[in-house]
């Protein structure tokens, strides 16, 4: 490496015509490139430059050897710039795990969009509707909407994941409808497996917790609605799931005064494969896509039987 960095100091000088002028474009001393100069005609055992108080010239020696560094630094500069253009190329094979109804409704579709963009990248997507271990299960990126972190593994988040309380009139015709969270206690209530039975809300006063009755538990945010749909009790959906049936009247949004707590959809990557750049590449294209769909409603249209 030293010896580089003295040929370098060679070819600045030469370029030049003096060690002060190489040491400006170096960012040295000229002291400095005085004593590469001589450790690299020390190094050869011959002379390159003949020294005066007026001028620097080429000895024989140095004008034979400019043209051959000059070539092979020119050949290193362009082997490290291929390197580097290859590291940052985006390229290669991705093991996505993600939640099954999210995917189906849009995540499918923007996968599929950035594959388009990014044709050299192939992708093994699978339905898994847990909270996985990305290192140990062998996945580049594990999408989900769950707090569960690993060693390892790096959180990133996504963007927010929100929720709404809702059941059919025909339940609440029956049962009364809630005013407050607590009033939860009393009704039947359908829970997802991962969040539990433990439904968080926010308040003037502070975040509610309130331990709810399941009577269903399920790990997909569409049988919970769909049971819902059916009078069977009260869900806490995706609102992406819910919004068509409370739109048509199908399905009352509860307690919009005591909205949902905050979830975030987030991706657990593995240490040793967060910077590669076709994983880089893949989150920020979600980032922006994901929020699109998830908050902003920006999706492929879809009627109320596709719901059901």
């Amino acid at each position: 490496m030293d010896t580089l960095i003295n040929i370098r100091t060679f070819l600045a000088v030469a370029r030049s015509g003096s060690f002060s002028a190489a040491g400006r474009h170096l960012g040295v001393a000229p002291s400095v490139v005085t004593k590469r100069i001589s450790r690299l005609e020390d190094e050869m055992r011959v002379k390159l430059f003949v020294r005066s108080t007026r001028q620097l010239i080429l000895t024989e020696v140095g004008e034979r050897y400019l043209p051959r560094y000059q070539s092979l630094v020119k050949e290193i500069d362009d082997a490290i710039s291929g390197a580097a253009a290859v590291a940052q190329r985006i390229e290669g094979h991705l093991r996505i795990k993600a939640p099954t109804t999210v995917t189906i409704a849009f995540l499918a579709r923007i996968l599929s969009d950035f594959q388009q963009e990014n044709p050299n990248v192939t992708m093994d997507l699978a339905l898994v509707d847990r909270s996985v271990n990305p290192a140990e299960e062998g996945y580049d990126i594990a999408l989900g909407a769950l707090p569960a972190s690993y060693s390892n593994v790096i959180d990133e988040p996504l963007c927010p994941y929100p929720r709404k309380l809702c059941a059919a009139p025909s339940y609440l015709e029956s049962r009364g409808i809630p005013k407050h969270p607590r009033d939860l206690v009393n009704h039947i209530c359908l829970t997802f497996h991962a969040t539990g039975s433990t439904w968080s809300f926010l308040s003037p006063g502070g975040p509610i917790d309130v331990e709810v009755r399941s009577a269903f538990s399920a790990n997909d945010t569409q049988i919970l609605h769909d049971l819902a749909l059916r009078g069977r009790g009260i869900a806490m959906v995706a609102s992406y799931v819910a919004e068509e049936s409370i739109r048509t009247g199908k399905l009352i949004e509860l307690m919009p005064d005591y909205p949902v707590a905050e979830l975030w959809l987030k991706a657990l990557i593995p240490q040793t494969q967060a910077r590669k750049p076709s994983v880089r590449a893949v989150m920020d294209w979600l980032k922006v896509h994901m929020h699109a769909s998830l908050v902003s409603g920006d999706r492929p249209g879809r009627d109320a039987a596709s719901l059901l």
